[in-house]
């Protein structure tokens, strides 16, 4: 069963793209993103900048962000934890971990259905927002404008509203 809004979120520990394990209950972070994306759906390219600029934006606020790709790399290659690696190299690097969820047990613990798929933490690692970034993947001038509400609502102490959007994207590319 999914976590709920305001439940404590599950703890998980990934490799990531940086050579290093991230586990999510590691670091006291007021506020903490946790996002599935992925290297070749177009909804999570069209989200990609915004995302990474929410990470660069709310950095000296200590919100933590992590990035999770859960999908099966058997059937879509561009989404292995080789190609991971390769595409932040390309990119010179994120302001945040790439995280690899090979046996898809995150993404099914949290109810990750689509890339991307946004969850906002408090402090207490408890679900405040869940859904997409924004309302739409196409206008980059929606600077990831709900993911960013949300992260000052939690900031500030006070619930997110909305707490949960639907998100939009590809389906998760689950494993046979």
């Amino acid at each position: 069963m999914p976590t709920a809004i305001g439940e404590r979120a599950l703890d998980f520990e990934l490799p990531a793209t940086d050579g290093k394990r991230h586990a999510l209950s590691t670091e006291g972070a007021p506020a903490t993103v946790v996002y599935w994306t992925c290297n070749h759906c177009p909804y999570a390219l069209a989200w990609h900048e915004r995302l990474l600029d929410v990470a660069r934006d709310y950095s000296d606020r200590g919100v933590r962000v992590l990035a999770i790709n859960s999908n099966d790399p058997g059937r879509y290659p561009a989404d292995s934890f080789k190609a991971m690696v390769e595409r932040v190299l390309q990119e010179g690097g994120w302001p945040h971990p790439y995280l690899y969820d090979e046996t898809q047990q995150v993404a099914r613990e949290w109810g990750a259905e689509r890339t991307p798929h946004v969850f906002v933490l408090d402090s207490g690692l408890q679900l405040r927002y869940r859904g997409a970034p924004d309302a739409d993947y196409d206008d980059p001038s929606q600077d990831a404008v709900w993911l960013r509400a949300a992260l000052d609502a939690v900031l500030a102490g006070r619930k997110p509203d909305p707490s949960e959007t639907e998100a939009e994207g590809c389906t998760i590319k689950w494993k046979p």
